[in-house]
């Protein structure tokens, strides 16, 4: 992601728009702190501020946006998820997103997702990549609490969403029982083809973790959330260009960005927390590098190997060392 450096702004109260689940009830009021150009950054618009950026040759040699030069990591004190994160996948779409992956109309645990995103989720905790965030002062775990595959409203085509739009659609998630609200889960939002999550998908970004309120019981409650678009619909900036270790393209490209925004939203889940003084979090300063890899049986290219499947995923930013690596 990137950090915004400019003042907050305030995302106004809106109404359930039309990509919202009809059981939902009163205005919902978000609240941003959304940022214009980055200072780091000249030219690119980070109205979406939490970015996994694009692959770019600048990216992949440590000189892109988030850059991987040797500036520490500071707390600045804000919330971290200490004990550890959950994550629940919104499954956004008229019919099935990822190979194996749940039916539209769907609920269930992260046991019953049978895709390669699924496995990827319930591996991904308790693994020496993972361990990285401990050296942010946070517990390596993550448990794949659940998924819902919503298919009403779901966009389609080039459909631009905005982020009130998806926060329209989590709460109506939390008013019909769909999905339960939980301070310390990130909801990751995935969606088909070329929707255009946030507005500058495949162009300034290729996923994103962000955070809004939400009505809870008559109360405000932050949520976490990340726009995880289909990345493998833009493979020259969103994914590696190389054969998927899997043989499925779409959750091979997305897994990299996933991880991108998960270990970023336990260290950092609003933008308060581990930083380094140009703005950037800890998977930020390693984006789009791979450490040493290895050729899978395929002819894939993979550099982890997560519950017995060969994965190719960024590595992060060991803040003891302040460096780069793919384990800790």
């Amino acid at each position: 992601m990137i950090r915004a450096s400019l003042p907050a702004l305030a995302i106004a109260a809106f109404a359930l728009a039309a990509c919202s689940d009809g059981n939902s009830s009163a205005p919902i009021t978000g609240t941003s702190s959304r940022a214009g150009v980055n200072a780091d950054a000249p030219g690119l618009d980070v109205a979406n501020s939490h970015i996994a950026e694009l692959n770019t040759p600048a990216a992949r040699n440590g000189a892109g946006p988030g850059g991987n030069g040797n500036t520490q990591m500071v707390n600045h004190g804000g919330p971290v998820l200490t004990s550890g994160i959950n994550v629940v996948a919104v499954y956004w779409a008229s019919g099935t997103i990822y190979n194996g992956g749940p039916a539209a109309g769907s609920t269930g645990t992260g046991a019953n997702d049978g895709s390669l995103v699924g496995h990827f989720l319930r591996n991904l905790g308790g693994s020496p990549y993972y361990n990285i965030n401990t050296t942010y002062g946070v517990a390596n775990s993550l448990n794949y609490v659940g998924f819902w595959a919503n298919s009403t409203n779901a966009p389609s085509g080039s459909q631009k969403v905005t982020d009130a739009q998806m926060v329209s659609m989590l709460q109506s998630g939390f008013n019909s029982g769909q999905i339960t609200y939980d301070p310390n889960t990130l909801y990751a939002i995935f969606t088909s083809g070329t929707v255009n999550l946030g507005g500058g998908f495949g162009t300034q970004y290729c996923a994103y973790h962000y955070w809004a309120t939400v009505n809870i019981g008559g109360q405000s409650k932050t949520v976490l959330y990340a726009a995880m678009p289909y990345d493998a619909a833009y493979p020259g900036v969103c994914t590696n260009g190389t054969t998927s270790p899997n043989n499925d393209a779409g959750a091979d490209g997305i897994v990299n960005t996933l991880a991108h925004e998960i270990e970023e939203t336990q260290t950092d889940p609003q933008g308060t927390a581990w930083f380094d003084r140009r703005g950037y979090e800890n998977a930020d300063k390693c984006a789009w590098t791979w450490g040493t890899t290895y050729k899978t049986a395929n002819g894939g290219t993979a550099n982890m190997s997560l519950g017995g499947k060969d994965f190719l995923v960024q590595q992060n930013w060991v803040n003891t060392t302040n460096a780069c690596a793919k384990a800790y």
